[in-house]
């Protein structure tokens, strides 16, 4: 059933969830990458403010990150900024690193075993990044004080 294209009534449900996710309180953004590729697909929130886009005269070739490729960029809430689509791009590119440092991990310690669900949990936001057959889906939230 993975394997399958998103029927019509899966992808209205899907819709659906993501509108309301994007409600939940302390929910910053989240972003929905390609699996094959790391492009973003669809957005929603203010990308810029959980990490600002570095300008382009700024990238050092040796930390230069890897850019996703391919697909389109779309969002619920409509920004008509560059600022946020190339925010959205970086963020994507450095989550689509991360994942695949921890997917070759997971690999290394045991083949038969999945990445399932990533947390990283900073002073500031957690990012929840859930792997599925055909996107990522990658949730930034507040994090509470302790």
């Amino acid at each position: 059933m993975a394997d399958k294209g998103l029927s019509s009534v899966n992808l209205e449900s899907m819709e659906e969830s993501l509108h309301r996710l994007s409600k939940k309180p302390g929910v910053k953004a989240w972003l929905m990458l390609d699996r094959s590729n790391g492009a973003v697909l669809k957005t929603n929130g203010q990308i810029a403010t959980v990490r600002p886009a570095k300008s382009a005269s700024n990238a050092n070739a040796s930390t230069a990150l890897p850019t996703p490729t391919g697909g389109s960029f779309s969002t619920d809430t409509q920004t008509d900024t560059d600022n946020e689509s190339l925010a959205a791009q970086e963020l994507a590119s450095m989550v689509w690193s991360f994942l695949s440092t921890a997917g070759s991990l997971v690999d290394e310690i045991d083949e038969e075993d999945e990445l399932k669900l990533l947390r990283l949990r900073t002073k500031n936001q957690e990012f929840v990044i859930v792997p599925e057959p055909k996107y990522l889906l990658v949730v930034v939230h507040d994090t509470r004080p302790a």
